[in-house]
């Protein structure tokens, strides 16, 4: 490692070339920085969504909705296989949601059985701001790291390693 700064991730790895010199680290170190990566900007976010009176797991929510494109609507099924929720995760989610006004549930139209999950104006509303929010703190902490260039090739790079790891 040159002169760049160290962050906790490389302590580890530090420790574990005292001990296990023996041991080739970089997965560690990839992973270990996109974990705490993720728990960091989680955190974040979750202070930009707790301005609007919403949760992470509630945007997820309200941003499956929006991004299904006008009517706005999904079955809860839909929307948990989408969210990788059990049903009753889902419903805690969306009778809170509906408490706030954030979405109603109707009879679906199309299947005497099923529901329809549908965002209200001000679940419009607020889910516009909170990704708008969301996005601006995504990009505050990228663009303090490095510039577009460096950013794509990031992006780029970690795309391969997700379709790799999820096949």
């Amino acid at each position: 490692m040159s002169a760049q700064r160290k962050d906790p991730v490389d302590a580890i790895v530090e420790q574990w070339a005292a001990e296990r010199p023996d041991l080739d680290t970089t997965a560690m170190e990839v992973f270990g920085r996109v974990s705490r990566l993720a728990r960091a900007m989680g955190d974040r976010m979750e202070k930009a969504y707790a301005g609007l009176g919403i949760s992470r797991g509630e945007f997820d929510v309200l941003a499956t909705l929006r991004r299904s494109g006008e009517p706005y609507a999904l079955s809860p099924r839909q929307l948990s296989a989408t969210l990788m929720l059990t049903t009753g995760g889902m419903t805690g989610r969306l009778d809170k949601l509906e408490r706030a006004g954030l979405l109603r549930r109707s009879p679906d139209p199309h299947d005497r059985r099923g529901l329809r999950v549908t965002l209200t104006e001000q679940g419009l509303t607020v889910v516009e701001e909170a990704v708008g929010a969301g996005l601006a703190v995504q990009t505050e902490a990228l663009a303090s790291a490095m510039d577009a260039e460096r950013a794509g090739q990031l992006a780029g790079l970690l795309r391969e390693l997700l379709l790799a790891t999820e096949q």
